[in-house]
């Protein structure tokens, strides 16, 4: 069972994600905004992040950069909820650092595919431990090229 918090200004569609997910045997949770949504991240720490990408005050794309950022947060799964049916739209959550988009309204055998798809991907994955750093920190031989690389970007 894996715990799943979503965050979407539309209380109907949050609602229905979270009896959809329930059902599908997940614990649930939901908030309808931003801030709410990161005490809530920061409180404890789901396994997965339903998002609305557009929501009043700070919105989804907001959230998700700052989550992207954070050293707790950064690897946390995230699924942007959007209504914006635009192929820009969806390019922006997924550069902004989303595993997946879902638009609304939405098919709720989508919905669980997508959350079963990252609940494999994730399974046996430690949380918390950035392995790009571990491996390169412990490869010497790769240290030059690193180097070089980072001074390029």
């Amino acid at each position: 069972m894996s715990r799943i918090l979503i965050a979407d200004d539309d209380e109907l569609i949050a609602e229905l994600a979270s009896e959809v997910l329930i059902d599908a045997g997940h614990a649930c949770g939901w908030v309808t905004d931003a801030a709410a949504a990161w005490t809530c991240i920061q409180r404890r720490r789901p396994d997965i992040l339903l998002l609305d990408q557009s929501m009043p005050g700070e919105s989804g794309l907001t959230l998700l950069r700052r989550l992207r950022q954070s050293p707790r947060f950064y690897d946390l799964p995230v699924i942007m909820f959007t209504a914006m049916t635009g192929e820009q739209d969806h390019l922006q959550a997924i550069y902004a650092g989303a595993q997946d988009f879902l638009s609304k309204p939405f098919e709720p055998q989508a919905l669980i595919a997508r959350v079963d798809r990252i609940i494999k991907l994730r399974a046996g994955r430690p949380r918390h431990v950035d392995l790009r750093s571990a491996v390169l920190a412990d490869t010497p031989p790769a240290q030059p090229q690193v180097m070089a690389v980072r001074r390029m970007i």
